[in-house]
């Protein structure tokens, strides 16, 4: 094993379930109320354990969910735990991010993306949630 993949497989198990406590487990069962009805705008990060490029976002997912703490709510949900939801936003890759505001889908980007695309996403979504 060369030493990026020993470091890699080091580094996995300490991220592979560490959601920081500004991030909210999603499931079939507070997907609703945490989300569709949510008076705050929502990013959910579609992910699984086993995909590379959801690894290597968690940790942007992270910052964003504590800079954004108290404005915006962040989620994570396990698309091979939760298939239904998946399937009910036509998740078809992963990572996908979508952002809820009101109980609807406002922004989506699918893959790995920068930091700075998903906050002009959010903010996006949050300036709108503010004027309106």
């Amino acid at each position: 094993m060369n030493s990026f993949a020993s470091e890699w497989a080091n580094w996995l198990p300490e991220r592979r379930c560490a959601l920081n406590e500004s991030i909210i487990e999603l499931n079939a069962e507070n997907f609703e109320a945490e989300v569709l009805q949510s008076e705050q705008p929502v990013l959910v990060d579609f992910w699984a354990e086993w995909c590379a490029p959801c690894r290597m976002l968690a940790p942007t997912i992270d910052e964003i969910a504590e800079n954004y703490s108290g404005r915006v709510k962040v989620g994570k949900l396990n698309v091979d735990d939760c298939g239904a939801i998946a399937a009910r936003y036509q998740i078809r890759g992963i990572p996908t991010i979508l952002v809820f505001s009101g109980g609807e889908v406002h922004e989506q980007m699918v893959g790995a993306s920068s930091k700075e695309n998903i906050i002009r996403m959010v903010d996006k979504v949050a300036a709108t949630e503010a004027t309106a």
